[in-house]
């Protein structure tokens, strides 16, 4: 099951990182360019926000793997140790 969650993770992090990050540079180009009437619409900026949530807590996850597995894996080495004696 850890598996299966950890690769459909890292599907998500890579299909949420391409509108992020085609979004992201719009919106700064059009901020600091041409006059007031050219930003973007408050509902595009508030779906950047998300974007960049879940690129976050995705990211964080994925970058946490390692640890979790080397906890899990020393915790159920104590276990067996402790069962062998």
């Amino acid at each position: 099951m850890k598996k299966f969650f950890n690769k459909w993770t890292r599907k998500f992090h890579r299909w949420i990182a391409v509108p992020t990050v085609i979004i992201i540079p719009l919106a700064v180009i059009s901020k600091f360019t041409g006059s007031g009437a050219e930003h973007l619409p408050p509902q595009i900026e508030q779906f950047q926000s998300i974007l960049m949530l879940l690129l976050v807590i995705s990211g964080s996850y994925l970058y946490l793997i390692p640890y979790i597995t080397k906890w899990a894996r020393n915790r159920n080495k104590k276990i067996r140790q402790l069962t062998i004696e």
